[in-house]
């Protein structure tokens, strides 16, 4: 795969389930992950920038003369994404992540996990300031009814699509759903237990039926009662925003034409406003 123009970036997911972990031979405990990543993330970033060999014996990694002849066209490296909303995730993500990236909560706890990780990262001296990135599935209708029809809609495949693969593969015997392990899907599941819709149109129904074991809550609504929601992360301190559709391609053509261009419209009007120019002038500049 090629990647032009440097679009290219990274995302390091340390796992956060011991018995997942185990399937694939992983046995270190939960925080020992997060060290581990911490220490592959320093020597990520090293053999990117280095333009001579390198030794290097830690906790968890050794070699000796480590050089590479290939160079990322981003500078100094490729951006690294990462997540996790434990202690141990917080501590190394603020050092060393260019951009922290969290599910949607509710806009309460979204500020407190911001606030959270904006203190870890003071105590660290950083080249640039963290960036944050929220991952949401929006669900878009031309009226709010569609919308919500389209939720109920989906909702429902889900608990058949779940039943069926736990009746065919004995899922449920071994892995139940609201019981994670990891701190971030507890998180969104205390959002959930807070009522299916949070906020102004949070939709937490799948997040509580999966066990909030990913990306798993949605905005409802039409495309400008979506951005709006989407706004109020931008303006809580949210960089960039990774949406994700139940219907994969029909959503993103919808997001591409009917709600990305209100997001931009929005956010280049807000920052030229808060710049002291008129959206005129931001748009010649």
């Amino acid at each position: 795969m090629i990647f032009r123009g440097g679009r290219a970036s990274v995302n390091i997911i340390s796992g956060g389930n011991d018995a997942e972990q185990r399937r694939d031979g992983d046995y270190l405990d939960h925080d020992a992950r997060y060290e581990r990543t911490g220490e592959f993330i320093d020597i990520l970033k090293r053999v990117w920038t280095s333009d001579t060999p390198f030794s290097h014996e830690g906790k968890y990694y050794r070699f000796e003369d480590n050089v590479s002849n290939v160079r990322p066209l981003q500078k100094p490296h490729i951006p690294v994404f990462f997540s996790g909303s434990s202690d141990a995730a917080v501590e190394v993500g603020a050092r060393t992540a260019d951009t922290y990236m969290l599910w949607a909560e509710s806009l309460a706890g979204t500020r407190e996990q911001l606030d959270r990780i904006r203190a870890a990262e003071a105590r660290f001296e950083r080249a640039n300031p963290l960036r944050f990135s929220l991952s949401v599935r929006p669900i878009i209708a031309p009226t709010e009814a569609e919308a919500w029809a389209k939720a109920e809609d989906i909702l429902g495949k889900a608990r058949a699509l779940q039943a069926k693969s736990a009746q065919a593969f004995g899922i449920g015997r071994r892995e139940r759903p609201g019981q994670p392990q990891n701190v971030g899907s507890i998180r969104l599941l205390e959002t959930a237990a807070k009522g299916r819709v949070v906020d102004k149109r949070l939709w937490t129904e799948i997040a509580q039926l999966t066990g909030a074991s990913g990306n798993s809550t949605a905005l409802v609504g039409t495309p400008e009662q979506v951005a709006e929601s989407l706004l109020d992360y931008y303006d809580l301190g949210i960089d960039t925003i990774l949406i994700r559709g139940f219907d994969p391609l029909r959503d993103a053509i919808a997001y591409g034409r009917e709600l990305i261009p209100l997001v931009r419209a929005e956010v280049a009007r807000r920052d030229a406003e808060a710049a002291g120019k008129s959206p005129l002038q931001a748009a010649r500049a």
